[in-house]
């Protein structure tokens, strides 16, 4: 059995392959920034109109990636044009949109008018028709599979501690909690990582979004948590409250979200499928640098913490969760060379 080509091999294959669909004798590709994902981006020219990806068919699905573009260019959502596609391989053309990230632009200056930006962006989500066929449900088996990978990489494989079977009935409780509250909002089309690192802002001033590929059909206010409760960047929690409720009147106006949700509920449904992410992206980012080597996302814990506790602590019916996390889990994290304590609010890095 031959072995699986090295990263090297694969550039070189990508960059014939791409030459052959541009017509070209050969191209020098060049790294950009990955993901979270197994993807590689790279460019070959300045300036630059399209990207070569390396998405390995072992890991990426990218049938689905392009029906994705496809589906959400017809419901006039900006994402990458795609030239040419070898699903066999796993290699890609698509619209390079630049990389004036909208993460490089936010300040608590300009934060507010941003991020109303990007509502407009996130309603034409909201508002695409849904496709059972194209789109998977996050659905309640969905949701805990990513719940436990809480339990799993970061409890366990990250701080070392092992969960005995009361604090496993909690943790069951919770989830079920917040399972419940993501699958009694309206459902719409889930970016699913809808956040200041996927939004480029394009030379003409519009709003690229990319990083689409795992959309899902799920709870409404899934994105606008993802969005204004960032894993990158924090904000004052005045600010955060009043452009949830802002984004819930744009809703309302653009006829998805029905005005009979009031502003405590929809509070609530934002505060605890925020707290669904928050929990899974502690382990995400634990498995990131577990198993896949990047150690990065180790300095995005904390902030993810802060989150975790913050929401937790604002409802009684979470205490149990709250008082476990700071008891247990904190004194096990604060011996980490990777927490600093909390971030403050505002801080960009």
């Amino acid at each position: 059995m031959s072995s699986a080509p090295s990263s090297s091999e694969r550039q070189q294959q990508l960059s014939l392959w791409a030459a052959q669909q541009l017509q070209r004798e050969s191209l020098e590709l060049s790294p950009i920034a990955s993901d979270a994902g197994f993807r590689r981006y790279f460019r070959f020219e300045s300036p630059s109109q399209w990207l070569a990806v390396d998405a390995p068919p072992q890991t990426e699905d990218s049938r689905q990636f392009v029906a994705l573009a496809r589906y959400l260019g017809e419901n006039r959502v900006n994402t990458p044009k795609i030239l040419a596609v070898d699903e066999t391989q796993g290699f890609l053309l698509v619209e390079d949109f630049g990389d004036e990230l909208l993460h490089r632009h936010l300040n608590l200056k300009t934060a507010p008018q941003l991020y109303r930006q990007t509502f407009k962006s996130l309603l034409g989500l909201q508002a695409c028709p849904d496709q059972p066929s194209l789109i998977p449900r996050y659905d309640r088996a969905l949701l805990r599979r990513e719940l436990e990978i809480f339990n799993e990489w970061f409890v366990g494989n990250l701080l070392g501690y092992a969960l005995n079977t009361s604090e496993q009935i909690m943790l069951d409780a919770l989830y079920k909690t917040l399972e419940d509250a993501a699958l009694e909002q309206p459902q719409t089309l889930v970016h699913r990582d809808f956040h200041s690192r996927n939004l480029i802002i394009r030379a003409d001033g519009s709003l690229g979004v990319i990083d689409f590929q795992g959309a899902l059909w799920g709870g409404c206010t899934y994105d606008l948590v993802s969005l204004l409760r960032d894993c990158y960047i924090s904000w004052p929690a005045e600010l955060v409250t009043g452009l949830a409720l802002e984004y819930r009147e744009a809703a309302i106006n653009a006829k998805v979200l029905d005005e009979s949700i009031d502003e405590a509920r929809y509070l609530r449904w934002f505060d605890w499928i925020g707290l669904q992410r928050h929990i899974k992206v502690l382990g995400i980012f634990a498995r990131l640098h577990l198993r896949d080597g990047k150690p990065n996302y180790l300095k995005d814990l904390p902030l993810v913490i802060h989150y975790t506790l913050s929401v937790a602590q604002s409802y009684p019916q979470l205490e149990e969760f709250t008082d476990w996390f700071r008891t247990q889990l904190l004194p096990a994290i604060e011996q980490q060379p990777w927490y600093g304590g909390y971030v403050t609010a505002g801080k960009n890095e």
